[in-house]
Order: structure tokens, then C-alpha cells, then sequence
């Protein structure tokens, strides 16, 4: 019961850091990802009191660097337009804090399972998911429940009802689609590279229960999700050779677990869509482009055409292209389209920084663990195609495997192959 009640205080804890919350008992100024990252300051310079010394990777190095370059040109870009939009000129800032809030987490996760890898990660991250969808419908379908997390919680809800799309406990809209399809595609990279799960047809039921759950309901959130569902077949279908329409012998009893829970949730959703209202809504609405084109012979849906329409916001002359005009926030030239609100905030110039940054980071952890680096590449890839709909980013997941053990090391650490980058030093 104890170790239960464990796995569920770090299940919590993965999701304040990953779905970040304001809560009714904390400062309005603090969410609970600054708390995380509060509490990693504390366990960092405890750990390095301990051991007198301590190490950072050249990998790490690498990153800070990068990050602060890129908030740099931010500032610049702000000061020689004359504006006080920080809005990426404090990226440092957020860096840090995704970085100390992944360290907070890894340790946790560490003192209770005596290590934090990849696999304990994507597990917890799986669970989160899942549970936020879950909790999505829960608000949706029951008002008791909605009015108990609206009244201690505090993550915009207002707009979320005013534009009527499902919310969990701090999961909306894209960023909760983008966070959404990284952990499909790591549920899809454990599936295929951890043989003791594969090998277990109870695990891969309910971690592929969940890749589904996620999926669909994810889907209903925030469309952004099925970017994930795609990337994590593409993964499937080339990490197990299935492309060349051979299944070998070890991925057989994997893919009639797969195929045999697709039927089931095409069954129970063709089924849910007929007789059930709020679930036929949903469906309508998380398939938008599907239904459009079975009715209507095209493959269209409201939220492209309206990018296509009038997101697509260029700079007008060339200093804004070189340097941006260093305005972002408050929608200024309203986009949401990333590609275009960065390069009118910061130019061609932060624009190549903040890319290089992200190729570095996926480089990165491709060079340390070869068996998961088709995974990163479609990491890279998702943060190029969400810049096409959104203006985010996604280090909130290599700010956890940066902390991360058991990933090998490449020939550039100047560390032992025990210690991660965020490590004391032995």
C-alpha cells in the first residue's frame, strides 16, 4: 500500500511538472513548475554540499549556452526596436526552470525507484497523459467535478469554456496536443526497444490501452494530438520493419495486441458516436478533417483554413526580417503561427538560433543512446511541423533526459558513464 500510494505522489508530481497548475494555495505569481524548480535549487546545492564537488556535461554546457545566445538576441532584438515585449528575451529564465523542475522530478523518482531512466520517465509521463484525459471527461461529463478542480485550480478555464473545448488539470489546447505526442512517440520507442515489457502481453495491453485512450481523447482536446498518433506509427512501422510488410517473430504477439484493441475502440467509438451526444460532439470536432472529407471529398477543417486565411503574417521590410520588430505577446500581429510570430518577434536571426538549439538538443541525446535516436529525430521533427500551427517548444522533455540515468554517454563527456548531466560529481 505504501509503494502505491508512492507511485501515486510521484504520478501527481511528474504532472505539476509536465501540466503545470496555479493552485489556490500558492502565490498567484507561482505555478507548480516553479515550485519544482525551487525545490530542484534546493536538492542541487544539497547534493553538491555532499559531495564537495560537481560536474556539468559539456552536452549541458552546450545547451545553456545556446539558450542564453538565443535570449540574447531577444533582448537586442527589443532594444534596438525600442519595445519592453520580453517575451523570448527571458528564455534563460525558462530554460532554468523546466531544467531545476526536471532535476526536482528525476530525484524524486530516483529516491523511490532507486534510479530515473527513460523507461521509469516515459511510464510516469504515459500515466500523466492518460489520467489528464481521463480527468478531461470527467469535468466535461460530471459538474460537481468540474466545479471542485475550477475551484482549486487555476489554469485559465474561463477562455477554455468560452470556446467550448475539453480541458484536464492544467492539459489544454496545443501545448497539451504537442506535450500529448511526444509521449506517444516514447510509448511507441519503449513498445519497440524494451523486450522484458514486450514480452509481458498484460503490460502492452494496458500501456497501449493507454497509447489509445491518449490518443482519441487527446485528439478531442486538442487536434494537435494526431500529429503524435502519426509520428508514433511512423516509429512503429520502421523501428519493427512492418513498412516492408513482414512481421518478424518478436513484435508478432505486440502488433495482435495492437490490432486487436484498434478494432475494439473503433467498435466502442462507432458505437459511443451513434448514442451518445457530448461523445459524437467530440468525435465531430477531434476528426473535423476526416468527417469532411468522407462527406465532402475534401480534407479541410475550420482551424486550417482560418491559418491559411489570414495567419500567415510576414515582416514587410528588411530589418524586421534580419532582427524582428520585438513584439510577440498579446497577439500582437495576430498569428499563432510560429514559424511567423518568431521571426516578427526576432528576426531570421533569433529564429536560426532558436532551431539550432532543438537540432542540438535531439543531436545530442542521438549520439548518447543509438537505439533511441529514430525517437528524437521525430522530436526534431514535431518541433518543426507544430511551428507551422503554434508557438511553443518542447525542452520541457529534454530538460528531463538531461537529468536522466543510464543514458550512455558520447566521447565528449569529460564524466563518468554513472553520472547524468545534472549529477554530483564522485
Amino acid at each position: 500500500m505504501f509503494k502505491l500510494l508512492q507511485y501515486l505522489f510521484l504520478t501527481i508530481l511528474v504532472s505539476f511538472y509536465y501540466f503545470p497548475i496555479g493552485l489556490s494555495i500558492l502565490p498567484s505569481s507561482l505555478n507548480t513548475k516553479n515550485v519544482l524548480a525551487l525545490a530542484g535549487i534546493v536538492l542541487l546545492l544539497y547534493s553538491s554540499m555532499r559531495s564537495k564537488r560537481y560536474a556539468i556535461s559539456l552536452d549541458l554546457i552546450g545547451a545553456i549556452g545556446l539558450a542564453v545566445f538565443f535570449s540574447m538576441v531577444c533582448l537586442y532584438a527589443t532594444d534596438v526596436n525600442h519595445t519592453v515585449d520580453y517575451a523570448y528575451a527571458n528564455y534563460y529564465i525558462s530554460f532554468a526552470v523546466w531544467l531545476f523542475g526536471a532535476y526536482a522530478v528525476c530525484t524524486a523518482i530516483r529516491l523511490v525507484h532507486g534510479e530515473a531512466n527513460f523507461k521509469l520517465i516515459t511510464l510516469y509521463l504515459t500515466a500523466v497523459c492518460f489520467g489528464q484525459c481521463v480527468s478531461a471527461i470527467l469535468i466535461d461529463r460530471i459538474p460537481s467535478f468540474q466545479i471542485l478542480v475550477d475551484t482549486y485550480v487555476s489554469q485559465g478555464q474561463e477562455f477554455f469554456e468560452e470556446v467550448d473545448r475539453l480541458y484536464g488539470i492544467g492539459a489544454a489546447l496545443d501545448t497539451a496536443g504537442v506535450r500529448f505526442s511526444l509521449v506517444l512517440v516514447m510509448l511507441s520507442a519503449l513498445l519497440v526497444q524494451d523486450a522484458a515489457i514486450r514480452k509481458h502481453a498484460g503490460k502492452v495491453t494496458l500501456l497501449l490501452l493507454a497509447f489509445f485512450t491518449i490518443t482519441l481523447i487527446g485528439n478531442m482536446m486538442a487536434r494537435t494530438t494526431i500529429l503524435g498518433f502519426a509520428m508514433a506509427l511512423a516509429y512503429l512501422g520502421i523501428a519493427t520493419g512492418v513498412w516492408r510488410m513482414v512481421i518478424q517473430q518478436r513484435f508478432f504477439t505486440f502488433f495482435l495486441i495492437f490490432l486487436l484493441i484498434l478494432v475494439l475502440g473503433i467498435s466502442i467509438s462507432v458505437y459511443l458516436y451513434q448514442t451518445d451526444e457530448a461523445f459524437h460532439d467530440n468525435m465531430r470536432f477531434a476528426f473535423e478533417g476526416f468527417f469532411n472529407w468522407v462527406e465532402k471529398g475534401e480534407w479541410r477543417t475550420d482551424s486550417t483554413d482560418k491559418l491559411n486565411r489570414e495567419m500567415w503574417v510576414w515582416p514587410t521590410d528588411t530589418k524586421t526580417w534580419i532582427i524582428g520588430s520585438g513584439l510577440f505577446d498579446n497577439f500582437v500581429y495576430s498569428t499563432d503561427i510560429g514559424y511567423c510570430r518568431f521571426i516578427l518577434y526576432c528576426g531570421l536571426t533569433g529564429f536560426s538560433v532558436f532551431a539550432l538549439f532543438f537540432v542540438y538538443n535531439s543531436y545530442v541525446f542521438a549520439q548518447r543512446n543509438q537505439r533511441y535516436a529514430l525517437m528524437f529525430f521525430f522530436f526534431l521533427a514535431i518541433t518543426f511541423v507544430i511551428w507551422v500551427k503554434v508557438a511553443t517548444d518542447i525542452f520541457v522533455i529534454y530538460a528531463l533526459f538531461y537529468c536522466l540515468d543510464g543514458i550512455e554517454t558520447n566521447p565528449f563527456r569529460r564524466q563518468v558513464p554513472a553520472q547524468t548531466p545534472l549529477s554530483p560529481a564522485t
